[in-house]
């Protein structure tokens, strides 16, 4: 079981996120360092038709920070949502809504993103492979 009360309220919300390992103190560790097969791709990139402006509220499975809007319009925010949803999808469906082909193959390099997870995504779809190629030779 994690360490303090507040993190427990979160455990049965997300438990795909958690290492299922337990180090030498008994406690299950919250996943930041997961397999590479726990994140969900989408089959294609052309499937992927979110918003591409306004404002977009995430629902709490993708964000429970509290601040869950995003206004597209705003370059910082349109990054957030993306590696938001890229981070915390559970399913297709939820990078289908929330994310757009072309605005992804725009924002790609910009984003932070774990290692595990951009490297999933680039093995899936080389022309993400490519933007981050090119964007490092620049």
């Amino acid at each position: 079981m994690y360490g303090d009360p507040y993190h427990q309220q979160y455990l049965h919300k997300e438990p795909r996120r958690l290492l299922q390992h337990r180090p030498p103190n008994g406690m299950t560790c919250p996943a930041g360092v997961a397999k590479a097969d726990d994140w969900v791709v989408p089959e294609r990139l052309d499937l992927l038709h979110g918003p591409t402006s306004g404002v977009v509220q995430l629902p709490i499975h993708l964000d429970w920070s509290g601040q869950s809007q995003y206004d597209l319009d705003s370059p910082g925010r349109i990054i957030d949502l993306y590696q938001t949803v890229i981070n915390e999808a559970a399913t297709p469906s939820d990078l289908h809504t929330y994310l757009d082909h072309a605005v992804l193959l725009r924002m790609w390099s910009y984003m932070w993103l774990p290692q595990a997870v951009r490297r999933t995504w680039e093995e899936r779809f080389p022309e993400l492979a490519a933007v981050s190629r090119s964007a490092t030779a620049a």
